[in-house]
């Protein structure tokens, strides 16, 4: 071997020998909210309205609603928040496959024909030179070594990002399914208020006629006739807002779905009973939260994104070093790919960019963005914790205060029926029985508001508790995830 290629041969291999991937490792903070123990109990505890039973991934079919079921199905297959969750989830797919494409070898082919008149002191020559018609081509191929990790960290970090990525699209699975449940148990509230209020309504009716019968026959006066008729009138007034309340209910669902109102699934917008599920609400545990919620995947996934990042910026401080190759020709047309005009060359090339002007900035703006995430993170499980405890404990108001209003409404019922009764005996007037029947009613559209806030608790619980999706996580995500 040449001296020369010797010592290129040993100053290459030197330069191998010395490769490391520059930055931190990403391993999961030991610090991290997600790791403390006093978020990973169990959330049911005392409270005997749920069980600590795992949340199951297509909680919406617990209410045994067919209508519904496919409300969610179609939703699934149409919403424009999930099309975008997907291309965002193809973009970072891309965007892994350009990271793993970069380094290693490239190639390049290159040609050109020119007629030149070159300048003859270009050649050291006094005399003009004459014009020519000149070509060339070549072949190029080099290896660009990952001395610093460069490409590994660029690896790492869009693996991650696109973890995240998936993560995104679970989310908004999540809350598409919820805000389904959610318009289609708005539709069904307001068709049920609304006829209980029109069974209030006709019973007011009923009180204006009997006030002024009892004006006609001198047994009243125009200010009982009066106020009869302004309660009928305001409680006419309030119909509205139960169409209202049913309609927009069509066309929130009539947008989750990517359709026109009228063609929902049949008997969607005549629904008048409220979506029940027949048991207690399934919660789990703390710990099983964290591993479950795709915000908090998200938010660790963005971690291990930046922490790889610090590498890339690192790396970026030192030279970049490839071995190449070329073979080619050029000259005169008429001599081109003759033995005057071949040439060949192969060698290693350094190239390196000082790091001034804010290089090694970024490499602590890395750092800092890092510090930035891990944050992010920490306070993404805090607030997950934060609100389920807030859904159960309101979940849990609802439903008391619906029992209160079950015991109200057997009251009310009662006192309804025995002043019935008693009017039939003629021991009390047909306005006591009007005004008992009215009490009654009016309990009635109350217990029925209780229902909808009960059944919209519900919704916010099961959102909370991240359930919705039933895609498997990342396996780097579980690796990342899986020792707290």
């Amino acid at each position: 071997m040449k001296p020369v290629l010797r010592g290129a041969s040993l100053g290459l291999a030197l330069v191998l020998s010395a490769c490391q991937v520059m930055g931190p490792d990403y391993h999961l903070p030991q610090k991290a909210a997600v790791n403390r123990t006093d978020l990973q109990g169990d959330l049911a505890g005392a409270n005997h309205d749920v069980v600590s039973a795992p949340v199951p991934d297509d909680w919406w079919r617990l209410y045994n609603d067919p209508r519904l079921n496919t409300l969610v199905q179609q939703a699934m297959a149409a919403n424009t928040d999930l099309r975008v969750a997907t291309a965002n989830i193809a973009r970072a797919q891309n965007q892994l496959e350009l990271a793993q494409a970069q380094g290693g070898f490239s190639t390049s082919v290159s040609g050109e024909v020119q007629r030149v008149q070159e300048a003859g002191q270009a050649f050291l020559l006094t005399e003009k030179v004459p014009v020519g018609n000149i070509g060339s081509f070549s072949i190029k191929t080099a290896y660009q070594f990952d001395m610093w990790g460069v490409f590994q960290r660029g690896v790492e970090a869009a693996t991650a990002n696109a973890d995240a990525a998936q993560a995104a699209a679970d989310l908004a699975r999540i809350t598409v399914v919820a805000n389904v449940v959610r318009a289609y148990t708005q539709v069904c509230a307001a068709n049920e208020e609304r006829e209980i209020a029109m069974q209030s309504l006709d019973l007011q009716q009923q009180g204006v006629s009997l006030a002024q019968r009892l004006r006609d026959a001198g047994r009243g006066d125009e200010t009982q006739v009066t106020r009869t008729q302004t309660q009928y009138k305001s409680l006419r007034a309030e119909l509205p807002q139960y169409e209202a309340e049913r309609q927009a209910g069509i066309n929130q669902l009539a947008m989750l779905l990517a359709k026109p109102a009228n063609q929902l699934p049949a008997g969607t917008d005549g629904c008048a009973q409220l979506p029940q599920i027949g048991q207690l609400l399934p919660v789990g545990d703390g710990a099983t939260l964290l591993k479950r919620r795709p915000d908090i995947r998200q938010a660790e996934r963005k971690l291990a994104a930046a922490t790889a990042d610090i590498g890339v910026a690192t790396g970026q401080l030192y030279p970049d070093i490839s071995f190449g190759a070329t073979v080619g020709t050029v000259g005169l047309l008429d001599d081109l790919v003759g033995p005057t005009t071949n040439r060949w060359a192969f060698g290693p090339l350094v190239n390196w960019t000082i790091p001034t002007n804010g290089a090694r900035a970024r490499v602590r703006m890395a750092e800092s963005s890092t510090q930035a995430a891990l944050a992010s993170f920490d306070g993404t499980v805090l607030n997950a914790i934060r609100e389920t405890q807030t859904a159960l404990a309101n979940y849990t108001a609802a439903l008391q205060r619906r029992e209160a209003l079950v015991d109200t409404d057997r009251s009310a019922h009662d006192a309804a029926d025995q002043t019935h009764r008693f009017y039939l005996a003629g021991r009390q007037s047909f306005l006591e029985d009007l005004q008992a029947t009215r009490t009654y009613t009016n309990v009635r559209a109350q217990l029925a508001a209780a229902n909808t806030q009960v059944a919209m608790q519900q919704i916010n619980l099961f959102l909370a508790l991240g359930g919705g999706w039933e895609q498997a996580q990342p396996q780097q995500a579980r690796a990342n995830t899986g020792g707290r």
